[in-house]
Parts: C-alpha cells; structure tokens; sequence
C-alpha cells in the first residue's frame, strides 16, 4: 500500500482510538478492519506472528495489499518461516519483515549464550520490541490478532485502543472471538495457519522458548513455560 501521512497529533490519535473503541465495540472484526483501513490509509499495518494467517487474511478482505508485518527473530521454527511464505505467495498482502539489528550471533557475542534463558526480557527486548518499535515508525495504526479469551492477562483488550507506548492507535479486531471462532473462520475460508498448532502446540513463538500443552492449560502456558513471564513485552 501507498503509504500517505497525515497531520493527526498524538490528542488526536488517541481521541480517534478511544471514540472507535465505544463505537466498534459490536462490530465484526471486518468491519473493524474496515474502519482503519479508511481512517489511516497507508499508515495501518497489520501485524503478524503467523501462528495463523487470520487478521492477515481479514486485513486483505477489507485492504487489499495492505502491508503485514513480521518479526523475524532468529529464533523461530522452521513451520513459523514457512506459514510466513506461504502468506505471502497466496494473499493480497505486502509481508514486510523485520530483523533485530545484531544476529543471533552477534547477540551471543556480546551477552553471552542462550540469553533467552538467561534473560528472557532482555533478549525478547532486543529481538522483538525494539525491531518492532523502529518498524512501526512511518504508521499511525496498526493491528494485531489478541484474543481477550487467551490469558487473564488479555481479558481486557479493547477492539480498538491506545497504545501509549508507541503513541500509535493499536486495533484488535479478533478480541471479542474465541477459538471456536477461529476455527470456524479457518476452516470456512481455508486460511493458512501454523502446522505445529496441529502437534500440540497452543502458541507458537521462538523455538527456545515454546513447548507444546498439556491437557487443560490454556493456550499460552507453553511460553516462556517456567518462569513468570507471560508476556514478550509488545503487548504488555
């Protein structure tokens, strides 16, 4: 997509965010798509662990060619690559993927190996949210799949929503949807999702740090399993 730039400050944005966020409380996840893909032009983005292609897949409904964001850590499965490639052959979308500024091996130079076990904020620090921060520069919106049904920590994300950390709009259109949900969209649509969801796996982030379920955990026990951690720090 043609990125176009706006004159909206910060006050503005954040008005814009909190009125959407009462007004498309109800409304379908295209629908909300919709909204920010007419509101923000090429300054919204859809964001992407490719887990599955479900917002991907929505955002071009509603956006052909919009631009998905993916951060390549060094870290990520084969399958995770793989699903990333598959998304960008089938879809009407523009994949733009991000990298940390040092590679893996230049991180294990400087700190040591096996940060992520070491210190797992600091290496989802430098491989993630500061890759995502610096990619998330020339947009005013972006998207992502969170699911208020995944953890008590998301039991609260609004559809659409301020993201003061980034001072950008941030715009859950799958918030309200369970995972019956989206296996129905996936299963209707015949949308690309992660095979290793289908070996036990209930999210899936970098290798090292991703273990498959247990029987009744909820979807996100199998990261960062061990320690406190709940989060990468994009999202909380």
């Amino acid at each position: 997509m043609t990125t176009t730039h706006t004159a909206r400050t910060d006050v503005e944005l954040k008005a814009i965010a909190e009125q959407a966020g009462r007004d498309l409380e109800d409304a379908s996840a295209l629908e909300i798509l919709q909204w920010a893909a007419a509101t923000f032009g090429g300054e919204f983005c859809v964001t992407s662990s490719m887990e599955d292609a479900v917002v991907a897949h929505l955002a071009s409904r509603a956006a052909p060619g919009v631009d998905v964001v993916f951060l390549d850590t060094g870290y990520h499965f084969p399958e995770t690559i793989g699903t990333r490639d598959a998304v960008e052959a089938v879809m009407d979308v523009n994949v733009i993927t991000l990298t940390p500024r040092q590679s893996v091996a230049e991180q294990d130079a400087e700190y040591g190996p096996r940060l992520h076990d070491r210190d797992p904020d600091l290496c989802c620090k430098l491989r993630k949210v500061k890759p995502l921060e610096e990619g998330l520069t020339s947009y005013a919106a972006w998207a992502t799949g969170l699911r208020r049904d995944e953890s008590p920590t998301r039991a609260n994300t609004p559809v659409v929503g301020w993201d003061e950390k980034r001072r950008k709009v941030k715009i859950s259109p799958i918030a309200r949807w369970t995972q019956d949900d989206v296996d129905a969209y996936v299963a209707e649509h015949g949308v690309l999702t992660n095979p290793l969801l289908m070996d036990g796996y209930g999210s899936v982030g970098c290798a090292p740090c991703t273990r498959r379920l247990v029987e009744g955990e909820d979807a996100r026990a199998g990261r960062w399993a061990g320690n406190a951690k709940t989060e990468c720090g994009i999202h909380g």
